[in-house]
């Protein structure tokens, strides 16, 4: 059984609002990078990159980051080199924020290298957390069972979110 939590409209204004959280938080800065968690997540920056650009003058770059979610604990790589986003404002964002294990190891690899300014935002906000971590901008915040899983599917023309 599926049910949608969010329907492409509701994607898209949610994605729009983060944008102007961003652009909020981030004025003053020159640049910021949108580190997306590989697939889903660096799809969504790509969306809150898109919305940016419509609404400020502020340099996004985005950065992908590979975490392996089944073995996190492994190496993290990103398609930018830890040079080019050292000292800068960095944004690591992902589609569903659910135990919190992608994100906080996303979180430590960032780290190590140090930032002017450090968010994290997500689509979709669980509140079930294994990890003393947080979205800064979130879509949507559902509190759900364990047993259910929220999936996202990026689509052209139809993105939409289900809980099943």
């Amino acid at each position: 059984m599926e049910n949608i939590i969010l329907t492409h409209e509701e994607i898209k204004h949610k994605t729009k609002r983060i944008a102007y959280q961003i652009y909020e938080t981030f004025v003053n800065e020159e640049e910021v990078i949108l580190a997306g968690i590989a697939n889903n997540g660096y799809i969504f920056a790509q969306k809150v990159a898109a919305e940016l650009a419509l609404i400020s003058d502020l340099k996004v770059t985005l950065c992908e980051v590979k975490i392996n979610k089944q073995k996190p604990q492994d190496v993290v790589t990103t398609s930018l080199s830890s040079e080019y986003y050292q000292n800068k404002a960095l944004i690591l964002i992902d589609d569903v924020l659910s135990s919190g294990t992608t994100l906080i190891y996303g979180v430590k690899h960032f780290l190590e290298v140090p930032l002017s300014k450090f968010k994290t935002a997500v689509l979709v906000d669980r509140n079930h957390k294994k990890y003393p971590v947080k979205a800064d901008f979130k879509g949507l915040s559902l509190s759900t069972s364990l047993q259910e899983h929220i999936q996202v599917v990026f689509e052209e023309s139809n993105s939409y979110a289900y809980l099943s």
